[in-house]
């Protein structure tokens, strides 16, 4: 039952994550689900949960029968016959209550291994999103510096051209050339920066280090945000886990009681008696058969009363833990949301500037059919194009991963 539960919130976060893909690609979808599957730290907590769960068998058990055989070396006389040998066993029995003390304990711990599922799970989703958004982020600069590669070497075109009719100089063309040059080695400094992302995206999926990743075509701004339940981050399994690390503590302690309550025992001793060769009665060589009853009673009992105290003071702590971390994924929450808004603000600005400084750069080109084109000017404005296209890429990036953070956090 409680993976059916986790395949459904897996299902619903998964639906969250990758609402901002356009229809034409379920690929961070299947990256996530490829990771779920293959990923070693959800399949070592899957192995601790179950080892855990597993406990429970061994603990549903009572203290071992005791067996015990004596033969007399020097064989007591008795009324009835020498005393041969004796057998006893013995059986001590927890007071009523205390194995199924145990076998809640041992869940409540399970219980918590489960948590750590979940949150590893959730973790995992967002940490392949991230990574394949920056993947995303990489190979639009990659194409936009492309773009401008291309139109400086347009520019570059038009200044020799310039220079042949006298109205540029060779510095002019040199400039040109250097800033290609400064191009090409950014962007083969960001194939080299994605070939280590997509590394570590692909060792988030536990394959292959060289696999290629197909990154979706186009990313665009949302018009609208999608809503966002602060309520639920009271739901977040982070906190859960220390819901459930109390439990465990609140179990512990019914535990604790019980064993510091007496055990019974109950036991059978059987005595040999060889019959007396000089007598003759009824009860001659009578065997002995005596049922027994103990009671075991923790009389110093300072143990169970410190384990008390201990576990009084480690709800106590739990209680400090979780509080301390619902504080730090507030803080974590109320960032990410006033992120994304930043993000849409500098979208819109970085629009705004794109546009005036394309039509700067269609006012230079008109100045070359007069003849009066200065190639500093085309060199800014190409400079200023390139710094608003990066701003506003990372832009995009920024507002889904933030999206992606809102997401670990509310669903």
């Amino acid at each position: 039952m409680k993976y059916i539960k986790s395949n459904i919130k897996i299902v619903f976060a998964l639906c969250s994550l990758c609402f901002v893909l356009t229809a034409q690609s379920q690929e961070l979808e299947t990256l996530i689900d490829v990771a779920l599957n293959n990923n070693p730290e959800i399949q070592k907590f899957e192995l601790q949960y179950k080892r855990a769960s597993e406990k429970v068998n061994e603990v549903n058990t009572i203290p071992n029968t005791e067996f015990g055989v004596g033969y007399f070396v020097s064989e007591p006389e008795t009324r009835t016959g020498a005393q041969r040998f004796k057998v006893s066993a013995k059986q001590m029995l927890p007071w009523f209550g205390t194995i199924t003390s145990r076998e809640n304990y041992v869940s409540s711990l399970a219980d918590v291994k489960y948590e750590d599922i979940v949150i590893t799970k959730r973790r995992l989703m967002a940490s392949v999103s991230q990574s394949y958004y920056n993947l995303y982020a990489n190979k639009e600069k990659r194409k936009v510096i492309t773009e401008n590669i291309k139109l400086l070497e347009t520019y570059e075109t038009l200044a020799l051209t310039s220079v042949q009719v006298g109205k540029a100089s060779a510095v002019d063309v040199l400039r040109l050339q250097m800033r290609q040059n400064e191009m090409q080695q950014i962007k083969d400094v960001l194939s080299q920066q994605f070939l280590a992302e997509q590394t570590n995206l692909n060792n988030l999926l536990n394959r292959e280090n060289d696999i290629s990743v197909t990154i979706v075509d186009e990313l665009n701004m949302p018009t609208v945000d999608f809503e966002v339940d602060v309520e639920n981050l009271a739901l977040h399994p982070e906190l859960l886990k220390y819901d459930k690390l109390f439990q465990s503590i609140e179990q512990s302690e019914l535990l604790n009681q019980k064993e510091s309550s007496p055990m019974i025992g109950f036991g059978l001793d059987y005595i040999n008696v060889s019959e007396r060769p000089d007598m003759n009665f009824s009860d001659n060589g009578k065997d002995i058969v005596m049922p027994m009853v103990s009671v075991s009673i923790p009389i110093f009992n300072k143990k169970y009363k410190s384990q008390t105290k201990q576990n009084e003071l480690e709800q106590q702590e739990i209680t400090a833990k979780k509080q301390e971390r619902l504080n730090t994924l507030e803080t974590l929450l109320s960032k990410a949301i006033n992120e994304r808004i930043s993000t849409r603000i500098s979208y819109a600005t970085q629009t705004k500037n794109l546009k005036q400084a394309k039509d700067a750069e269609d006012i230079l080109i008109k100045s070359y059919e007069t003849g009066t084109i200065d190639f500093n000017d085309v060199l800014d404005i190409q400079e200023l194009q390139l710094k608003f296209q990066i701003s506003q890429i990372e832009s995009v990036k920024s507002y889904y991963v933030q999206s992606t953070i809102i997401n670990y956090l509310t669903n």
